[in-house]
């Protein structure tokens, strides 16, 4: 009589095994892409908010300087910044500050647009005098910004009206 100690799996062992295994796997995935995109759409809304506080800043800034008398204001200007660019290299507001206020280290980047390697970051703009659903740009300041991605977010609102 041979003994039937043997060691190793069977043939419908490892089936079940490698089936469990592929449903596991078949539920993870989801998941971990929702997790990267709402990883991606916190980090848009935290870049949103810190150009926001920014252009703010530089406006309160502005006024503040015209109050003072530092700056002449013309009706021409809004007080907001002429570009993204102007809140890295900072602005002295008529000489009120002996150095260039600056309001930003480097200018975030759209994580839903990210720009080519070598490329600044590109975001939708909106001057003062642009009206509120504007897409375009009219160059005269920098009142607001927006995604220029064309995604539809988690809780189904465009990243274009955040």
């Amino acid at each position: 009589m041979r003994s039937r100690n043997r060691a190793g799996v069977t043939l419908v062992e490892l089936v079940i095994t490698v089936s469990i295994l592929a449903l596991l796997a078949s539920m993870a995935l989801p998941l971990s892409q929702m997790l990267g995109k709402r990883t991606r759409e916190l980090e848009l809304r935290r870049n949103l908010r810190t150009i926001r506080t920014a252009i703010d800043a530089y406006k309160s800034d502005y006024d503040e300087a015209v109050r003072a008398g530092s700056l002449i204001h013309s009706v021409n200007r809004s007080g907001y910044p002429a570009t993204l660019e102007v809140l890295v290299t900072g602005d002295t507001f008529g000489g009120r500050y002996q150095y260039r206020k600056r309001f930003l280290r480097r200018i975030p980047v759209d994580p839903m647009n990210p720009p080519a390697a070598g490329m600044a970051p590109l975001w939708g703009l909106r001057s003062y005098a642009d009206p509120p659903d504007s897409r375009v740009w009219g160059r005269e300041d920098v009142y607001d910004i927006h995604s220029e991605s064309d995604g539809i977010a988690i809780d189904g609102s465009s990243y274009r009206a955040w």
